[in-house]
């Protein structure tokens, strides 16, 4: 409620100057406790417990400052980056615009970030402290090798991170999006996971969770399902930002980079649903694209994911709404007769 009164004049500001004013005001709000969700929101994914499957996508905290601060508003995990070896200040601006009428956000960052250096010892920092803390990674986009700077990425975070993200589906780094393809793809695996290993006693290494675009093809979807299952990911997060264009009715429509929010909703659950298929449940999945309320929270689950995350509804919605979607599903789970998020997952 509060928050509805003061968006019209944070919507008056620049969107991603906005964005580092919501970041500045997280790094100095006072320390309170850990919300606790419904202890039916609670579940294992890639043996990690999660406290809720409710989580905040990657892109909102990039550099690691604030993810006890985001654990603090309700989300049950945060997952920061993208990260990349060396710092790059990205695209252009302006490269973040609000589509106030459709409820979504295109963006053409271009993973600007402060490099690796800086975010582990941010990192580091925490270790010790409680909550799931995920790490994404990228390449820099004028590196000569980009799976070596996944596998330089992997073997930097993996001791500090809950879990590893691999993000291969931005549209906004050229070429990028290539590395989904199946002989790519198997070779990025391949030397991030032995990245890991060398870096992680065993019982200590975390998951590596695949990112993949909502703009692929059925045998892509196919290949990098098969891939998931034989290399034994943690899981997919399915999916980053299109670069599709439905009917859009604000005046940045035309904006290139990678559309998020309320528009992106029917596809990237369409694309939940063809993973889950293209699995048959033997790799557990994170919905993202589209999620603003506990009601699509709830239709993401049922359709197969055991986790969701979001990010642009924050934009329209505040900061209350991990909070908020939290409660509405520990409703809709009891009205519909479930005894747990896992016995959700999947019922559509």
């Amino acid at each position: 409620m509060l928050y509805s009164l003061f968006r019209p004049a944070l919507f008056r500001i620049d969107a991603e100057k906005a964005h580092g004013l919501a970041l500045s005001a997280l790094k100095v709000a006072p320390p309170r406790r850990v919300p606790s969700p419904s202890p039916l929101l609670a579940s294992e994914v890639a043996g990690i417990r999660f406290p809720s499957p409710v989580g905040m996508a990657a892109g909102f905290d990039k550099d690691g400052e604030v993810p006890d601060a985001l654990l603090r508003l309700g989300f049950g995990f945060a997952e920061v980056g993208s990260i990349t070896p060396l710092p790059q200040a990205g695209n252009p601006r302006p490269r973040l615009f609000r589509l106030v009428e459709d409820r979504a956000v295109i963006n053409r960052m271009g993973f600007n970030n402060g490099g690796a250096q800086a975010a582990v010892e941010r990192l580091e920092a925490r270790l010790g402290k409680p909550g799931v803390v995920g790490i994404n990674i990228g390449a820099n986009k004028d590196s000569a090798d980009r799976v070596a700077d996944y596998a330089v990425m992997a073997r930097l975070m993996a001791p500090l991170a809950g879990y590893l993200a691999i993000n291969i589906s931005s549209p906004n780094t050229p070429g990028l999006r290539a590395l989904q393809d199946e002989s790519a793809l198997t070779g990025l695996l391949d030397a991030v996971l032995a990245a890991r290993d060398e870096a992680c006693a065993p019982g200590r290494r975390p998951p590596v969770f695949l990112k993949v675009a909502p703009d692929l093809e059925p045998a892509d979807i196919d290949a990098i399902a098969r891939i998931a299952i034989e290399r034994r990911l943690g899981a997919l997060i399915v999916s980053n930002t299109t670069i599709s264009r439905p009917a859009l009715a604000s005046a940045h429509r035309s904006e290139t980079g990678g559309l998020s929010g309320a528009p992106l909703r029917d596809l990237a659950q369409q694309r939940l649903r063809d993973f889950r298929k293209a699995t048959g449940g033997a790799v557990p999945l994170v919905g993202v694209g589209g999620i603003a309320t506990a009601e699509d929270a709830f239709a993401r689950i049922r359709a197969g994911a055991s986790l969701v995350q979001l990010y642009s509804a924050m934009v329209y919605e505040g900061p209350s709404i991990a909070r908020t979607i939290n409660s509405g599903l520990a409703k809709l789970l009891k009205r519909e007769g479930f005894a747990s998020i896992a016995d959700a997952v999947g019922s559509e």
